[in-house]
């Protein structure tokens, strides 16, 4: 056993040195069109169209700017480096390449070979179990602007949107709160996580409305879903089918952001197929400056803006819904995913015709804490934060840019993470119902 557990520590620590390797020799390519001091405007935006997914490109030259930055290194938080070390070894891809078997806790696959047939498969797999979160969040009041990109200082602003909780609890790579590493009722519910969103408390004709959401570990079974709307208060089942739509909770699609793409890409993992691109240094915001983000002042405040960049080891990844199991509204989905710290920096969605559709992009921030005067979210160790993100729809340039924490909101601390914070009745349908009468 302890033989056993020193090759697995060397295991991860040859992984972090490979991927060091990678960006020294990555770097000498990529710097050269940009350094750390530039600043990229749409008028020079094509000195980082080769370090960003076209999603990306498209929201610089259309008025997002960038600081460029130097590379930091990220840790993951030491109990799920442990749990990696100790139980990453006995995790193995099913028979039909599709599901994870004798995951326990940490990351699934934490060595990564581009020439493995199935690395696209073990990738996004160990996006699923990921170092940001693995026991419970509650991400309080943050709020979000549907706006129509403008360049120039006036905002567009179509709505405004506020949330009073955003949270998860996870059932299975529990890593920080008891019960570690996997809460009994999975053995009885089969469900890996639980996800709710509500109640909305902005704009007033959905006040009240919300969304929960389950995950389960049959490849078989998809996600129990159910919305709350507004008005008459009814609680209805939602189908699975709409999920990557740009639909809310409260039913209206004036919110760009769709629940396949809540923190990333998040669809049943098995309702997909999954193809390697290769890998990149690209450009992705790690370590934000700012917290809460500041609305930006030349794209129409649709974007965060201007923000650090820096140079990051990505492994791309294309998704293909499998039609057979669910009728996606993309027909593909790139993912960029940050292959230290292991979270996507932004993802581009195709529609049916094989053109851009929407571009999903999330700003990091990486510190002992949300934001610099907490006093309740602090942690013994480094861990990241999303501090904003923004879903575009490139073809009408309607995007909704969501702060976190909110720029209009009472909650400064904002991010809650593996702090207990909420609890496995949280995510009922009787909880939302209630939170909805107030």
């Amino acid at each position: 056993m302890h033989r056993q557990k020193k090759m697995s520590s060397l295991a991860v620590t040859t992984m972090a040195a490979l991927g060091l390797v990678a960006m020294g020799m990555f770097a000498s390519t990529s710097f050269a069109q940009v350094k750390p001091g530039d600043f990229i405007t749409p008028e020079n935006a094509a000195r980082v169209q080769d370090l960003v997914g076209p999603g990306v490109y498209y929201k610089v030259q259309h008025g997002m700017t960038m600081k460029i930055a130097p590379t930091e290194r990220v840790d993951w938080p030491p109990p799920y480096k442990d749990a990696t070390e100790k139980y990453s070894s006995q995790v193995r891809l099913s028979q039909n390449h599709k599901s994870v078997v004798g995951y326990v806790a940490g990351q699934p696959f934490p060595l990564i070979d581009a020439n493995d047939p199935d690395v696209a498969t073990k990738i996004i797999w160990n996006n699923v179990f990921r170092p940001i979160t693995t026991d419970d969040y509650d991400l309080r009041f943050y709020d979000c602007d549907s706006s129509y990109e403008k360049q120039g200082p006036q905002t567009m602003q179509i709505e405004y949107f506020q949330i009073g909780h955003y949270a998860g609890y996870d059932l299975v790579g529990r890593t920080e709160v008891e019960p570690i590493p996997t809460d009994p009722d999975f053995k009885t519910t089969g469900r890996y996580w639980l996800f709710g969103l509500y109640p909305l408390l902005a704009p007033q004709e959905i006040r009240g409305t919300g969304f929960i959401r389950w995950r389960y570990a049959d490849p078989k079974r998809g996600d129990d879903t159910w919305s709350l709307g507004a008005g008459a208060r009814r609680v209805r089942r939602v189908d699975e089918s709409i999920l990557s739509s740009s639909t809310t909770a409260g039913g209206t699609s004036a919110h760009a952001w769709d629940p396949d793409h809540y923190s990333g890409f998040n669809p049943k993992t098995e309702q997909y197929n999954y193809k390697f691109l290769g890998e990149k240094n690209m450009l992705a915001t790690i370590h934000a400056m700012h917290s809460p983000e500041n609305r930006c002042p030349t794209d129409g405040g649709t974007s965060a803006c201007p923000e650090a960049w820096e140079m990051r080891h990505m492994y791309i990844v294309q998704a293909l819904p499998d039609r057979s199991r669910i009728n996606a509204l993309d027909s593909k989905t790139i993912i960029y995913m940050d292959s230290e710290m292991w979270f996507e920096p932004y993802i581009d969605t195709y529609d049916r015709s094989g053109r851009l559709f929407r571009s999903h992009i999330y700003w990091l921030a990486t510190r002992d804490r949300p934001v610099p005067d907490a006093k309740v979210a602090i942690y013994p160790f480094k861990r990241s934060f999303v501090v904003g993100a923004v879903s575009t729809d490139v073809q009408s340039g309607l995007a909704t840019m969501c702060y976190l924490p909110g720029i209009e909101t009472p909650e400064r601390e904002c991010w809650y993470i593996n702090m207990g914070a909420v609890d496995k009745s949280f995510f009922t349908t009787d909880a939302m119902v209630r939170a909805a009468s107030f």
